[in-house]
């Protein structure tokens, strides 16, 4: 996909997330939820997932130089691990 044009916004068919172009790239993705964030970001938690070839033509995000590099936090975190023996008890009682 080429690039989004400074002061415009597109939205993905797929995903309806908003990219709003900015002068000298550094676009914003506007989710449902939150405040802007990046196309590092929205390919981190949405875009790599795509499986296929159709679904990636449609994406506005699979160029890598308009994304960038991920960067920490853009991925969802790993939750902790739980030990289940410090619990106190056996599972299913």
């Amino acid at each position: 996909m080429a690039a989004i044009p400074p002061g415009t916004r597109q939205r993905c068919s797929l995903c309806q997330v908003e990219i709003q172009g900015m002068a000298g790239g550094g676009d914003l993705v506007h989710f449902s939820q939150g405040g802007p964030s990046t196309r590092s970001k929205l390919w981190a938690r949405v875009c790599q997932y795509l499986r296929t070839d159709e679904q990636k033509a449609q994406c506005l995000n699979q160029d890598p130089s308009l994304r960038g590099e991920q960067k920490p936090g853009d991925a969802y975190m790993e939750p902790p691990a739980v030990d289940l023996n410090a619990l106190g008890g056996p599972l299913g009682g």
